[in-house]
């Protein structure tokens, strides 16, 4: 099975119907659990932990770059080290497969920023 994040993101219609039970199940499955949570079968919500503000910012720019070049758009709140990102296809008003691959992405931008644990070098 190919990387989530490599898949293409595929626009949907407003004839296609959100997912629900094992549709969400089995993407949620290819994306970080310990960061993303399906709310309600609705929507997505993530929280990112970064090392400061600076990495939190530019983290977040770089989610904004991908929504910008993608055309989805999560909403996005930046504080002190964290990042929570909210997100869902509101042609649908629920979950599309975009949305997983959207947080695939962002799950793989943010391996680049992730807090290292420097307690065993001591």
């Amino acid at each position: 099975m190919p990387e989530l994040a490599e898949e293409e993101c595929v626009a949907c219609t407003s004839d296609d119907d959100p997912l629900t039970g094992e549709g969400i199940e089995e993407l949620y499955g290819r994306i970080d659990t310990d960061v993303w949570t399906v709310v309600d079968e609705h929507h997505l919500e993530g929280t990112y932990e970064l090392e400061d503000f600076r990495d939190a910012l530019e983290f977040t720019y770089d989610i904004g770059e991908l929504a910008e070049e993608e055309w989805h758009h999560p909403d996005i709140e930046l504080s002190w080290g964290e990042v929570v990102v909210e997100m869902w296809t509101h042609k649908i008003d629920g979950l599309h497969k975009t949305d997983f691959v959207m947080a695939a992405r962002m799950d793989r931008i943010h391996e680049e920023y992730a807090p290292t644990d420097d307690s065993d070098d001591e």
